[in-house]
């Protein structure tokens, strides 16, 4: 992938939502799959540049977590992109553990499909 590195942002620039937060795509490095979205704070992303260890913030728990902390499949961030308007993030990562990025044991969160018109199911 080519970026053209023109008008670069700082982590404090960031487009982050009213509470705090910015949405993160997450994407296989291997086959490029989405694996998941999820949510990042600042500190979240900073932990996640520091350490390559994917951090996100829990809306649920009010908490920073780990990305496998409990079900040992953690994700390490390769590159952290941002979109053109600052306000959503893609990280690039590897996947470890039984390599299931989904809580459900699924590798993607995005193993369901809606039909399109005309199609069955």
């Amino acid at each position: 992938m080519t970026t053209q590195k023109t008008d670069e942002l700082t982590i404090d620039q960031l487009a982050y939502n009213e509470d705090g937060l910015i949405p993160v795509v997450v994407q296989d490095a291997g086959d490029s799959a989405v694996l998941m979205v999820a949510w990042m704070n600042r500190e979240a992303l900073e932990r996640t540049l520091e350490t390559g260890d994917v951090w996100f913030y829990s809306r649920s728990r009010q908490r920073l977590w780990r990305k496998g902390e409990e079900s040992g499949n953690t994700l390490t961030a390769l590159r952290v992109a941002y979109d053109c308007d600052g306000d959503t993030l893609l990280v690039i990562a590897e996947m470890g553990g039984e390599a299931k990025a989904c809580h459900t044991g699924q590798r993607t969160c995005f193993y369901r499909e809606l039909a399109l018109a005309g199609e069955k199911r």
